[in-house]
Parts: structure tokens; C-alpha cells; sequence
């Protein structure tokens, strides 16, 4: 074959001309490839070799972090966002109950009938958490309602004081306590380790879960981990005993049913309610527990890899941190795995929504009458052993319904796992109502008058909530109080940004 070639060369000296060109181009573009590998590696390199400080322990302020990862650090700043609304949720602040305030009645003798908000971003966190009702005004370190345990999800100051001052010790001070010490919003220190950046477990609650299991989270493999690391915040938990120990209800399972005779056995209930009396279970938000049950995680997705999208830069891959639907950036999430167009894949996940949310409207509805009517057999001088049946299954129906409500993206993360468990809440509901006719029937009552309860003010005014009283004294405390817990952090160098 060489000899034919040097014969034409020889013949044609073109063609050794044109060989020559060849070679000489594809040298020149094997050269562009290997200098880009090579700078490519380089970039990568640097961002470990060239870090603007070394963080040592457990680093709470964001700030810090971002001198060394800016590129994560600039999109993590952008959960301070409120620019995005799909058709049924977005990041925008939403007062929930103006919208829906039969959730008022469903919570009476709760915090949560005086104010709840559609969930911000992380950037969000630790302003919400001061800012909401439910958590009182307190003016010492050993008053208001709630305990410290309320700031656990909202800050990685929060695993700071948690070594600092012991878990046990953490979780039974008064929320209030610690209004001056956990002042940086949810960020980088509550999911990475500082020296290798490796995802990390930080919240005990879900270690302890786990090893209760007989687990060891260790062992999680990376992608594993890239849902576990939101699961420390983003699951159902209560607080247990007078201590206040934040605890996942996991023992026998991640199903609704499951941690419902977790919750039976312990004879635990959050409350009891103002109207019916009822022992009642209040619902976190149990996302990865509802995520888990879904197509997507069955085929070995994580959480990051909808919320969480990719972006390149030159050599440098790495993960979007502006955590949210991924309905804002579908390009990036959905259609990395779907061949559809946006309009469609939108159209798919709001289907499923519209569908779940019927469901959900009409439990609302159904047992929130089922308080109401429950009430008036108490006022009837209805007894405990008459009312045993309608309180059990009033305290199922809500859970149900609170499970599936609180899961933020349930409707869409198991669609047919969530309309279950809502059709299982509506009909306990009905057969809350049956049982509670038959008692008020004994008592000569025909007939519950049923009370305006069609906006969130007439609702909160029926169940005899003075929240004229209660938001002028949170405006008030947020403008004393607030300020001097931020000043004092500033002073401790607890604060880096401008706050």
C-alpha cells in the first residue's frame, strides 16, 4: 500500500502536498484539545489550590465560604428571589390561609390557624422564622412559645450550637435564647464538609433515624447523598418528650401509615383541638419520604438532580445552589431527560396538581365540617365514649390530608401515592360526619348550623383568635426585639453581610 502511495506522490507530487496539510491540521487540532484538557485541569485545579482562606470547624457564615466557591456562593444568593409563579406554587410569599381558611378551622388551638406562608427560599429562612406568628414574642431567654427546636432546619448556625452547648441542651432552651446566635440563613456549612466539600450529614435527627434502623449513613453512596442531605430538613418530625427532641417518626416506616402507629403506640398528639376535641397530629413537611414513593426516585433520581441542575463553565461543572422548582429553569431539569417541549412537560406536572388539588379542597371543606359538627355534639353534652369513634377518625383524616398538603411537590413527586392518601382523608372524613350524626341524633339535634367561616378573618374571629392583638404585638416585637439580636450577633462577629 506504501509503495502504490509513494508511486502517486511521485507522480503527482499534490498529493503528498495535500497528505502533508492533512497531518499538519489534524497535529494543530490534537494540540488545541490537549491545551484545552490541560487548561480545563488547570481551572479545576486551582479552585483547590488557589482557596482565599482555609475554613476550619464548623463555618456558619456563608460569606466565608463564597470567597473560595463564588460560583455556587452567586447562585445560592439567589434564593433570595421572589420572581418566579408557576400555576400552583413558585417563590413568591403567600399568605395560605387568606386563600384557603377552612385550614384555620382545621388548626384550631394550633400556631399555625394564626399564620402560615407559603415557604420562601433558604435565603428566606431565618426571616420567616422571626417574622411568623407562631413564633410568639419573646422577651427573655426562658419565655415564648416555642423551643429552640424551631431553628434547627433554618441555619447552619444551628449544628454551631449544637456542639457548642450539647444537642440535648440545644433543643430544650426556649427558642428565644438564641435569637442572637442563629442569625445566618440555611447554606453551606449545614450540607459540606470544609476540608473536602464533600456532602455531609450535620442534623442529627436524621443520623439517629437511621441508626434506629439499624443503618449507617455513612455508607450512603454519593448520589444517595444528594438527597440525604436535604432529607435533615425536608421530612416529617416532632418533638418528643418535655425536651423537646427533635425525633423522625421512621421506626416502622416512611409511610403515612406507618408513622401513624409510630405516633398511636407513643400516645403522642401535637394538640388537642379547640372545636372537636381531638388529639390531633400536625404533618411537617415529609418531601423525601414522598419523594421516595415516586417514579422519579424508584429510577435512582435525587433530589439535586431536578432542583439542583448542572451548569458548566469552561472546565468547571458544578451545581446550580438556587434551589426551587424546577419549572423555572425546565431547559436544565426536565428536559435533560424528557424529549418534550416546555409547554407540555409544564402542562404534564400541572395536570397532576389540578387533579390531587380537587381532592385536597374538597377534604378541607368535609373536615373542617367534621370539627364543626363535632362541637356541637360536645355543647350537646355529648360524652367521651360517644365521641371515641368520631375523634379517631377525625385525627386520621387530618393527618392524611396534612401529609399530603405539607409535602411540598407531593402532587407531583407521587402523584398516585398522594391521591391514595387523600381519597383515605376524605372518606375518614365522611365517616367522621356519619358517626358524629348519629351522636347529635341521640342528643335531639337535627340539624349544625354552619358558620361563615369563607375568609381567613371570619374563620380566625369563629374559632376566637384576637389577631389585631396578636399581629401589633409581633410588629412591635420585631422592631425592638429583632434589632438588638441582630446588633448583638454583629458584635459577637457573627455576621458578616449587611443585615
Amino acid at each position: 500500500m506504501f509503495k502504490k502511495l509513494s508511486e502517486a506522490i511521485k507522480r503527482k507530487p499534490i498529493i503528498g502536498w495535500g497528505i502533508f496539510a492533512v497531518v499538519m491540521v489534524g497535529v494543530f487540532l490534537l494540540g488545541l484539545l490537549a491545551a484545552s484538557i490541560t487548561e480545563r485541569r488547570a481551572e479545576i485545579a486551582s479552585i483547590y489550590n488557589n482557596k482565599v482562606r482555609d475554613i476550619e470547624g464548623i463555618e456558619s457564615r456563608n460569606e466565608l465560604w463564597g470567597e473560595n466557591y463564588p460560583r455556587e456562593y452567586n447562585t445560592w444568593k439567589m434564593t433570595a428571589d421572589m420572581d418566579f409563579k408557576s400555576k400552583h406554587m413558585g417563590n413568591m410569599e403567600e399568605d395560605v390561609l387568606a386563600s384557603r381558611p377552612e385550614m384555620v378551622v382545621l388548626w384550631a388551638g394550633y400556631a399555625f390557624s394564626q399564620d402560615y406562608k407559603a415557604p420562601r427560599g433558604h435565603m428566606h429562612a431565618l426571616e420567616d422564622n422571626r417574622n411568623t406568628l407562631r413564633t410568639g414574642c419573646p422577651e427573655t431567654d426562658t419565655d415564648g412559645p416555642q423551643p429552640a427546636t424551631c431553628w434547627t432546619c433554618k441555619s447552619p448556625d444551628v449544628p454551631r450550637m449544637m456542639h457548642e452547648v450539647g444537642i440535648e441542651e440545644f433543643y430544650k432552651t426556649k427558642w428565644g435564647a438564641f435569637g442572637s446566635e442563629i442569625v445566618n440563613p440555611v447554606g453551606c456549612a449545614n450540607c459540606h464538609d470544609p476540608k473536602t466539600m464533600n456532602l455531609t450529614i450535620t442534623q442529627p435527627g436524621l443520623i439517629e433515624a437511621f441508626q434506629r434502623q439499624g443503618k449507617d449513613i455513612t455508607k450512603a453512596t454519593p448520589q444517595e447523598m444528594r438527597s440525604l442531605v436535604c432529607a435533615q430538613c425536608h421530612v416529617e418530625y416532632y418533638f418528643k418528650g418535655d425536651g423537646k427532641y427533635l425525633t423522625f417518626p421512621w421506626d416502622k416506616g416512611m409511610t403515612v401509615e406507618d408513622m401513624e402507629k409510630y405516633y398511636d403506640e407513643a400516645q403522642f398528639s401535637d394538640w388537642t383541638h379547640k372545636l372537636s376535641r381531638a388529639p390531633m397530629l400536625k404533618a411537617q413537611h415529609p418531601d423525601y419520604e414522598t419523594f421516595m414513593m415516586g417514579t422519579h426516585a424508584q429510577r435512582g433520581l435525587s433530589c439535586a438532580d431536578c432542583h439542583m441542575p448542572y451548569i458548566a463553565e469552561g472546565g468547571i461543572k458544578y451545581s446550580n445552589h438556587q434551589i426551587m422548582s424546577p419549572l423555572k429553569n425546565v431547559a436544565n431539569t426536565c428536559q435533560v431527560c424528557h424529549r418534550d417541549s416546555e409547554e407540555n412537560l409544564k402542562n404534564y406536572v400541572y395536570e397532576r396538581q389540578d387533579k390531587a388539588l380537587e381532592i385536597r379542597n374538597r377534604i378541607e371543606k368535609e373536615l373542617s365540617k367534621a370539627h364543626i359538627m363535632a362541637k356541637a355534639a360536645w355543647d350537646n353534652g355529648a360524652t367521651e365514649k360517644e365521641m371515641e369513634a368520631s375523634l379517631k377518625l377525625i385525627r386520621q383524616a387530618q393527618w392524611r390530608w396534612d401529609f399530603s398538603v405539607a409535602s411540598h411537590g407531593a402532587s407531583f413527586h407521587a402523584p398516585i401515592e398522594t391521591q391514595r392518601i387523600m381519597a383515605h382523608s376524605l372518606d375518614r372524613s365522611l365517616q367522621a360526619q356519619l358517626e358524629l350524626q348519629k351522636v347529635l341524633f341521640d342528643h335531639g339535634v337535627k340539624d349544625v348550623a354552619m358558620p361563615d367561616i369563607s375568609t381567613k378573618d371570619k374563620a380566625q374571629a369563629y374559632i376566637g383568635l384576637d389577631m389585631k392583638t396578636l399581629q401589633e404585638n409581633k410588629d412591635k416585637w420585631i422592631k425592638t426585639v429583632v434589632p438588638e439580636w441582630l446588633k448583638k450577633a454583629k458584635e459577637k462577629g457573627r455576621i458578616i453581610a449587611s443585615l
